[in-house]
This record gives structure tokens, C-alpha cells and sequence, in this order.
């Protein structure tokens, strides 16, 4: 058996394709073994990383796709999400643990998926981000 598993999806803008694709991906995960924690983490950082795609590049028009790639190699899970948007500059969306943006709901998604994710980056437009985390596979 292949230690790689490869998948890919294209979806519309639509919250509830985000969850069924989702609820897909972590079937996936959990049929390998990867650690409940671990699986936990990688749902969170996925489901900001497609809300943003949604939600701020295809401004929730479902006529624009959000395309999923991933790849298992081992115990290292990558996940590649882009949109149809005009992109972003990462380092101007405001810091939420800032006192200033505290009341304000942008750049929470970035930050949780900073915390669980291991590598975190956005292609230099700012409509494809890539998360990758090494993960912990129970025995």
C-alpha cells in the first residue's frame, strides 16, 4: 500500500459545499489514523481557510469555484485551497489580538490557523493558501 493519498475537489461558493468537503477530507484522515487532536486542528484551519475563500475571494458568489488540493504523505497532511478573487496581502490584515481589533472579526481565521497548523503561507496574488501540518498517527 502507497503511503501517499492524493485528493482534489472544486466546489461552488457555498458555505454548505465547504462542510460536506469537509466532512469528506476528514473521513479520509480518520480512515489513516491520524490522531484525534490532530484531526480536530486540521478541521479548524480548513474550515477558515475555505470560509475565507468564500466568504472574502468569491465574495460568496456561487458562480466562482474554491478548488481543494491535498496530499498525505506519511504523517504530514497538506492542504491547498484557492479562490477566484483578486487576492490579499496577508500582512495587512489587522493583528486580532491587537486591543484596537479585539471587536473586530477580521484576521481571527489567520491566527487560528497560525496556531494549529505548522506552516501556513498564501501565493504572492493572495488566493491560494497552503496549510501543512505533521501529524501524529495512533498506533
Amino acid at each position: 500500500m502507497s503511503n501517499t493519498n492524493q485528493f482534489g475537489y472544486t466546489i461552488q461558493s457555498e458555505l454548505s459545499e465547504s462542510s460536506r468537503i469537509q466532512e469528506e477530507i476528514m473521513m479520509l484522515l480518520r480512515k489513516l489514523g491520524f490522531d484525534d487532536e490532530d484531526l480536530a486542528d486540521l478541521h479548524i484551519a480548513m474550515e477558515e481557510g475555505l470560509a475565507n475563500a468564500i466568504k472574502h475571494g468569491n465574495q460568496l458568489d456561487a458562480s466562482k469555484q474554491v478548488k481543494i488540493e491535498g496530499m498525505v504523505d506519511g504523517n504530514m497532511v497538506k492542504i491547498e485551497i484557492e479562490d477566484e478573487g483578486e487576492g490579499f496581502n496577508p500582512e495587512e490584515v489587522p493583528d486580532p489580538t491587537l486591543e484596537e481589533n479585539l471587536d473586530k472579526p477580521s484576521g481571527r481565521g489567520i491566527l487560528l490557523m497560525r496556531a494549529f497548523m505548522d506552516t501556513i503561507e498564501y501565493n504572492d496574488k493572495g488566493n491560494r493558501l497552503r496549510i501543512e501540518k505533521t501529524c501524529s498517527i495512533q498506533g
